[in-house]
């Protein structure tokens, strides 16, 4: 009996780690002061200038916390705050009704970054746990897997550097970008191009520092997808600013 209680004893402890993560995860989320936010604006701050670099210490998180996913919400909780100031700037430019303004920040806020976050997050995690992890060597050797919320970790890395080009820059030259002629049109695509590239890009790092996957340029494939729909959609005369502006508050001289 004694060995068959210490082996079960010694299998719930990591089983139980994952289960007891989450709740303290969201418990963080509302005590500002157990956040580390300096280290997030400085993650922040590199992944659009040393994105290598952030995820290069995303190595010694592993080593010191023994998994790969950030255990503090601060970036998650400042990036929806940043999120949130954005959209509420472009409805005090662009919306007339203070109840649509309203529902465009809290749709923009939970469906377009926080579930489709979860969506891709998800199907992330299950194409590299299914598909691109490393087959073990031998029966001794611990099998890794891609945490869920590492993968969601990705995707708020990624979309980062997304928000500042299409939401923050996009804001200061929506005036332009909106605008009729071949110059808007061309600097409206090939932001969204650079934006989407480098989206897919980060995905790509993010999940190429783990040492048990292969085959991680497949997450690069994307971009050269976008590389040849971008003069595609030049050609075409489709202007993605215009579009969205018009998604968003349908407004006459946008779909004019």
């Amino acid at each position: 009996m004694l060995p068959t209680a210490s082996t079960t004893k010694g299998r719930s402890g990591p089983q139980a780690r994952p289960n007891s993560f989450f709740p303290h995860y969201l418990r963080r989320i509302v005590k500002w002061q157990q956040m580390d936010i300096e280290y997030t604006f400085w993650q922040m701050l590199n992944l659009c200038t040393s994105p290598k670099v952030v995820y290069q210490h995303t190595k010694y998180h592993k080593q010191t916390k023994n998994q790969w996913a950030r255990d503090d919400p601060a970036f998650v909780v400042i990036c929806s705050l940043l999120f949130s100031v954005s959209i509420i700037a472009y409805c005090a430019a662009y919306d007339h009704s203070a109840g649509h303004a309203v529902f465009v920040v809290i749709s923009a806020l939970f469906f377009h970054f926080l579930v489709i976050g979860a969506i891709l997050a998800t199907f992330c995690w299950h194409f590299t746990n299914n598909y691109l992890r490393e087959e073990a060597p031998n029966s001794y050797v611990v099998e890794q897997r891609v945490e869920w919320l590492y993968a969601f970790d990705v995707h708020c890395n990624s979309f980062f550097p997304t928000f500042v080009l299409l939401y923050v820059l996009h804001y200061f030259l929506s005036p332009l970008l909106v605008a009729h002629g071949f110059i808007p049109l061309l600097l409206s695509n090939v932001l969204f191009m650079v934006a989407v590239s480098y989206y897919h890009y980060l995905n790509y790092l993010g999940y190429d520092v783990l040492p048990f996957l292969e085959r991680t340029t497949l997450f690069l494939y994307p971009i050269g997808v976008a590389l040849v729909l971008s003069p595609i959609l030049i050609l075409s005369g489709f202007n993605p600013s215009r579009y969205f502006m018009n998604v968003y508050f349908s407004q006459r001289q946008y779909s004019s």
